[in-house]
C-alpha cells in the first residue's frame, strides 16, 4: 500500500478518535483547502486574471472551510471570519507596498541556471504573485489565531454575561498575548524547516552572511515570515475588539 495512503489513514483514525465529528470534519477540510490552492494556482497562470483578487477570493473560501465547515455558524466563527478578512486586507496593502520596495519578485540568481531554458515572458505580474504567495502562506495562521481568541472570549462572556465591553476586550488581548509567542515561533520554524536545504546550498556556495541576507531567495523567505508574524499580531486586537463589540452589544447566549 502507498505510504501516503497509510499516513492518511493513520491521521484520519487519530483525528476521528481524538476530535470526534470535528476531527473528521477537520480531516476533510485539509483536502478542501488543498483543492482550493490547486485551483487558484492554475488560474494564476492566466495573465488576464488579477492574482490579488484571486487571493482574496481564495482567502474567503479557505476561511469559510476552516471556520464554518469545521465549527459551524455561530458568533465565534462569525467574529473570527470578520477579523480574518479585515486583517487579510490590511496585510495585502502592506505586503504589496513592501514587495515593490524590496524588489523580491521573480527569481534569484541561484535559480537562473535551472530556468535558462525557459522563457520568462509569460505575462504574469510577479509582484502580485509574490504578494499572493505570502498571503496564502499566512491565511491558516491568521484564521487559527482569530478562532483561538474569539472562542475563549465567548466562554468568558457566557459565564459572566454582565462583563463590560472594555473588560472583555482586555481579556481578549490577554489571551492574545499568551498565544502570540507560540504562534510566531510556529510560523518561523514551519517556514525555515522547509528551507534547511537552501541554507545548506548557501554553505556549499561559500556565501558570506552578507550575501545570504542580500540573496533574493532568503529575503523573500524572511519577508514571508515577518509578514506572517505581522498578520498574526494584527489579528489579535482586531478579533478582541470585534468579538467584545458583538458579544456585549447583542448579549448573545448560545
Amino acid at each position: 500500500m502507498n505510504v501516503l495512503v497509510v499516513l492518511g489513514i493513520i491521521l484520519f483514525i487519530l483525528m476521528s478518535i481524538i476530535g470526534g465529528q470535528k476531527g473528521v470534519s477537520s480531516f476533510f477540510a485539509l483536502f478542501f483547502n488543498f483543492s482550493v490552492v490547486i485551483i487558484i494556482t492554475v488560474f494564476m497562470t492566466n495573465p488576464n486574471i488579477n492574482p490579488i483578487i484571486l487571493t482574496l477570493f481564495a482567502s474567503i473560501v479557505i476561511s469559510c472551510i476552516n471556520l464554518f465547515y469545521i465549527n459551524g455558524v455561530n458568533i465565534k466563527t462569525k467574529t473570527a471570519f470578520l477579523s480574518t478578512m479585515i486583517t487579510i486586507i490590511l496585510l495585502l496593502v502592506f505586503i504589496l507596498y513592501l514587495s515593490n520596495k524590496a524588489m523580491i519578485q521573480g527569481f534569484g540568481v541561484e535559480e537562473l541556471e535551472e530556468l535558462s531554458m525557459f522563457s520568462l515572458n509569460i505575462g504574469v505580474d510577479f509582484i502580485k504573485i509574490g504578494t499572493s504567495v505570502i498571503i496564502m502562506s499566512t491565511i491558516g495562521a491568521i484564521t487559527d489565531t482569530a478562532m483561538a481568541i474569539s472562542s475563549p472570549m465567548r466562554e468568558i462572556h457566557f459565564h459572566n454575561p454582565h462583563i463590560s465591553k472594555g473588560e472583555l476586550y482586555k481579556a481578549g488581548l490577554s489571551i492574545g498575548k499568551d498565544i502570540l509567542g507560540t504562534s510566531t515561533n510556529t510560523l518561523f520554524f514551519a517556514f525555515f524547516g522547509g528551507y534547511i536545504a537552501l541554507l545548506i546550498w548557501f554553505k556549499d556556495l561559500s556565501y558570506s552572511i552578507g550575501e545570504i541576507i542580500n540573496s533574493k531567495i532568503f529575503s523573500a523567505e524572511m519577508i514571508t515570515i515577518l509578514s506572517a508574524g505581522t498578520g498574526v499580531t494584527l489579528v489579535i486586537p482586531i478579533t478582541a475588539w470585534i468579538t467584545a463589540y458583538f458579544l456585549v452589544k447583542d448579549k448573545i447566549a448560545e
